[in-house]
């Protein structure tokens, strides 16, 4: 059922406490911990306590969340001193846009140059 935590998933474990993680924040509704596999300097991820596929999902099922994952990624900005040079709160939702833990989660890039389009 959405957002019921889900046995088999990654994120839901992480939230929960059941796998380590480096947590930088964590809130009543959201976890914010660094990704295994940077991309940039700074790059933490935001992920609602309350499960949901994607943030398109998150967004219909629990707004509340949805608002809270946006509002922490910039607190984590402001926290790892990202805001002055520039940021970008990234949503990959599918398997062809890169999303690999289907847990609604945002990225949050930070510390060099973010020029669009990546590359």
């Amino acid at each position: 059922m959405a957002g019921e935590p889900q046995a088999d998933c990654l994120f839901c474990k992480i939230a929960a406490g059941d796998i380590p993680a480096t947590i930088v924040r964590e809130t009543d509704t959201t976890v914010a911990f660094r990704d295994i596999n940077p991309q940039a300097p700074t790059h933490v991820l935001v992920i609602p306590k309350v499960h949901y596929a994607d943030a398109a999902a998150l967004a219909v099922g629990d707004p509340q969340a949805a608002v809270d994952v946006l509002r922490e990624a910039g607190e984590v900005a402001a926290a790892e001193k990202t805001v002055d040079r520039g940021y970008r709160i990234v949503f990959n939702t599918g398997a062809g846009a890169g999303q690999t833990v289907f847990h609604a989660h945002a990225h949050v890039l930070g510390g060099r140059g973010l020029e669009w389009p990546p590359g």
